[in-house]
């Protein structure tokens, strides 16, 4: 029988199985515990309060607690607000809400307006068992999962007995009476502050940990949460110890069965990296191991006050008096190449073979580095310095295998764990995150056959039989690519293949490859890639005889699951005809539209290299190296910090040396044109008189059913109708294609570390540029807010007036408009910017978009359509609906005949 599993939904699934030690649920939208989260819904800064939610879930949160339980606000109409803003942020909706209140209208609420599968926080027993069931059966209706709190009629469970008895009751009530799946059951049994000099509350941690352990073994499949910051709650102010302790409690309760629990994402120590002094008046505080922990604590806790628990780290050459194997593990580890060419030669020497080097100390200090990945105590910009280490050390070596290879008459070759084919599919040019999935493979013994960007089906296939591969992986950026690599998967299925077929990439998910991909290649296994470090867990599961069977079976059950789930799920969505979200379209209020300073297009040439690295938002930067925070509160993260402190370091000293050398020409064009909007089009003119038509720029309308007050919006409600003058503005930007020739460059000196680094510079240049860009439209080539005056970083929140929407992003999802788009500017001649076949930019490291001006413009996702708009958009167009169909796959509501 399958183990049934608790699954929840935002527009993505998240499956609790046992590969998820713990669940992070973001604390920081509650305003019970967030000051300033209270204060941004008081003050209806909905946008900020956003901005917390998005960073909850950049941080970690694999589920956002939402609250709103606060006197001075109406709490049902402030949580429906929030989760109807949350809906339109597909960063934020993309995972799980837990609805949190005291009152069940709020809930009720919450639950009638909030997408995919919700947890509810809370129910109890508090005011008795028919309240209870009543309670119970509506989140059963609703579909929803529940926190159940320890409280009964008596009050709340502050020891373990008590705690054990309210649960187990509560579980017999919900099972056996109201048939409520029990993997959708999380108890929280309390966690109570310790540490308060009261004696009574010395044994609260250990009553949670023991009423926790108990629950996993006498009450099947229910799951265990709980509130982590209350157990700190006497030592608030001093937040090195209270992360230490948070560190410190779920580390044992993590063992003893809780797998949920209420944090700050972006705030949790790691458990033994904790100075040892600390820790042990933790756990003596928290296990309450002796009369006297508290006050130890306390006096502990003094030295830590206002410190942030940094502290300073020497260099220190003493490890080069180690053993020679010792010396490279150590330099594997701490991604150190300065001695590795002449540590490898001594290994050499005193090894049998050049061989036995690479068998021996290499991958040894490798497996540690895979270890320590693995165990979340190294991260992606770690290991990849290690690798960068490693190939220089083989590099030292292969001339001697080569030669003893010939000597040999061909045989001395190292076994591989396996042959890997990796590509970015045709059409597209991006190749990061690809290149950081081959790094970590390969530091794991695994040989990689990297085919580059914009690759063919056919050429995969003839390379896959050429190396008789072990598995395929596919990556891909636009979301063209997601039809490319469906294609792939029927080619794949046409010619016979049954080996894994690996994908990722930054429009690909779970839910695209049940849907899509997994049915058409039925003799072999699709399986998404999240990230890099999970792909070597993936392979090695995938390659090995003794595991493959399960984990293709479970793969296999779970991705049925997905789609099937996908597929209630759109079929529930309610959607309006396209004449009734027309009817609902928005309506500008009065706005007298700014001429811009010229029309026709100027090519922007005044590029400083300095200057535009002011403009970078470094946030995007560490999320390509799979760093989860918010620049710079990402440098003083307890967990990631000194990782992302010598990333943040090695990337400011390639960007001096970009500055200094010039590696960069960047280019850019720009043009205005007269402009009106004529239905869901806009009609761009030649001349001010608007005679004469010069081109069409079509866009897509919402249909989603919206509450009351709000429009189903086209970017074309941005622009004036006719008989009002109003222009609109184009553009294309790029860091220019010499990144390539140098990453290149750093490949073949074996520097896959700066290879990625450049590319990811690069990409910051080329999206800073459009924001610096940006900034001088508003402020001189168009002029409509000359006087703005915001600092660079400050742009980042885009406080200005006026929005740059890009064709292929969830404003106008169709990447066909950006051939209109590079026509208008002649993008190619007078900024050296191509198209592929797939509508992806070449050189990778472009960005381009059109320029709207009316200040109440804004930002949004026109989500899925139903067919009456698909064909109504193909006749606009011109283009035949199964062309259309193809390049909406990934919006239409309803599965194309053809």
């Amino acid at each position: 029988m399958t183990t049934p599993y608790l699954r929840l939904s935002g527009l993505e699934p998240f499956v609790l199985t046992p590969d998820i030690p713990f669940v992070n649920v973001g604390e920081r939208t509650n305003v019970t515990g967030s000051a300033r989260f209270r204060k941004l819904i008081t003050n209806r800064d909905y946008a900020a309060a956003l901005e917390v939610a998005r960073q909850q879930v950049e941080n970690g949160a694999q589920i956002i607690d939402i609250n709103m339980d606060e006197g001075l606000i109406d709490s049902q109409a402030a949580m429906v607000e929030y989760l109807n803003l949350v809906a339109s942020e597909p960063d934020i909706a993309r995972v799980p809400v837990m609805i949190d209140s005291s009152k069940w209208e709020v809930i009720e609420a919450g639950l009638k307006c909030v997408q995919g599968k919700a947890i509810v926080n809370s129910i109890s027993l508090k005011e008795g068992e028919d309240q209870f069931r009543h309670h119970a059966s509506l989140c059963l209706a609703y579909g929803a999962a529940v926190v159940v709190m320890a409280f009964d009629e008596q009050g709340q469970a502050d020891s373990y007995q008590r705690k054990i008895e309210i649960c187990a009751r509560a579980y017999k009530i919900l099972t056996e009476e109201l048939s409520f799946p029990p993997e959708d059951i999380i108890f929280d049994p309390n966690v109570f502050a310790i540490a308060t000099g009261i004696e009574e509350h010395n044994n609260y941690g250990v009553d949670f940990i023991e009423a926790t352990r108990w629950i996993r073994q006498n009450l099947p499949h229910a799951h265990v949460s709980g509130g982590v910051s209350n157990l700190s709650f006497s030592f608030r102010g001093n937040e090195p110890v209270r992360e230490a302790m948070h560190a410190v409690f779920l580390y044992h309760a993590i063992q003893a069965g809780m797998d949920m629990g209420i944090v700050n994402a972006g705030q949790l120590a790691v458990y033994d990296q904790i100075d040892p002094e600390l820790r042990e008046a933790c756990e003596d505080a928290v296990l309450n191991r002796r009369a006297d922990a508290t006050e130890r604590l306390l006096e502990v806790a003094e030295k830590y006050r206002g410190t942030g628990g940094k502290e300073a780290k020497e260099r220190d050459l003493g490890w080069r008096d180690w053993p020679v194997a010792k010396r490279i593990e150590h330099a594997l580890v701490n991604g150190i190449t300065e001695f590795i060419e002449a540590d490898t030669e001594e290994a050499r020497l005193n090894y049998d073979r050049p061989l036995h080097v690479i068998e021996g100390p290499l991958m040894a200090g490798m497996n540690v580095v895979g270890d320590l990945f693995g165990a979340g105590k190294m991260f992606l910009p770690q290991v990849v310095k290690s690798a960068r280490v490693m190939k220089q050390a083989v590099a030292v070596l292969l001339p001697y295998m080569e030669a003893e290879k010939l000597a040999n008459g061909g045989s001395g070759e190292r076994e591989a764990a396996g042959k890997i084919l990796m590509a970015t599919v045709k059409g597209d040019v991006h190749d990061i995150g690809k290149n950081i999935v081959g790094v970590v493979l390969a530091c794991n013994n695994y040989e990689i056959i990297d085919l580059g960007v914009m690759v063919p089906p056919q050429k995969i296939l003839q390379a896959a039989r050429e190396h008789n591969v072990d598995v395929i992986g596919l990556s891909g950026l636009i979301t063209p690519s997601l039809d490319e690599m469906a294609h792939m998967a029927a080619e794949m299925e046409r010619e016979g293949f049954d080996i894994p077929l690996m994908i990722g990439g930054a429009t690909t998910s779970k839910v695209h490859t049940a849907v899509k991909i997994a049915p058409r290649y039925t003799k072999g296994q699709a399986v998404y890639v999240t990230d890099a470090s999970r792909a070597v867990g993936v392979v090695g599961q995938l390659l090995s005889p003794d595991m493959k069977p399960g984990y293709v079976a479970d793969l296999q059950a779970e991705y049925k699951a997905v789609a099937e789930g996908h597929e209630r799920a759109e079929r529930l969505k309610q959607r309006l005809p396209l004449a009734a979200a027309r009817a609902n379209a928005f309506k500008p209020t009065g706005f007298a539209p700014v001429a811009p300073g010229f029309t026709g297009t100027k090519v922007i040439a005044d590029w400083d290299l300095a200057e535009i690295a002011r403009y970078i938002d470094w946030t995007p930067f560490f999320q390509t190296w799979e760093l989860k925070g918010v620049y710079p509160k990402i440098l003083e993260d307890e967990k990631q910090g000194e990782a992302a402190r010598a990333l943040f370091a090695d990337a400011q000293a390639m960007l001096a040396q970009i500055i200094s050398e010039q590696w960069f020409k960047p280019r850019a064009v720009i043009g205005f044109w007269p402009a009106n909007a004529s239905g869901d089009d806009i009609r761009l003119f030649t001349g001010e008189d608007r005679s004469e038509e010069l081109a069409t720029l079509h866009t897509l309308r919402q249909q989603t059913t919206k509450r009351e007050g709000r429009p189903n919006v086209a970017l074309s409600d941005f622009v004036a109708p006719e008989g009002t003058p109003d222009w609109i503005g184009g553009f294309v930007v790029t860091a220019g294609p010499e990144e390539i020739e140098i990453a290149e460059r750093f490949e073949k000196a074996n520097d896959d570390y700066a290879s990625i680094m450049v590319k990811a510079l690069a990409d910051r240049y080329a999206e800073a540029m459009a924001e610096m860009l940006h900034e001088r439209v508003r402020r001189e080539h168009w002029g409509y807010a000359k006087d703005e005056s915001y600092q660079p970083q400050e742009l980042i929140g885009e406080p200005y007036a006026g929005i740059r929407p890009a064709p292929g992003y969830p404003a106008q999802p169709d990447h066909t408009e950006k051939v209109t788009l590079f026509k208008l500017l002649d993008a190619e001649a007078q900024a050296g910017v191509q198209l592929t076949e797939s509508m992806a930019m070449w050189p990778g490291s472009s960005v381009s978009g059109l320029y709207l001006s009316h200040p109440e413009s804004y930002y949004f996702g026109v989500a899925r359509i139903e067919k009456d708009q698909a064909e109504d958009y193909a006749r606009r167009k011109g283009m035949d609906l199964a062309e259309a169909e193809r390049w909406l796959a990934p919006i239409l509501n309803y599965t194309p005949s053809a």
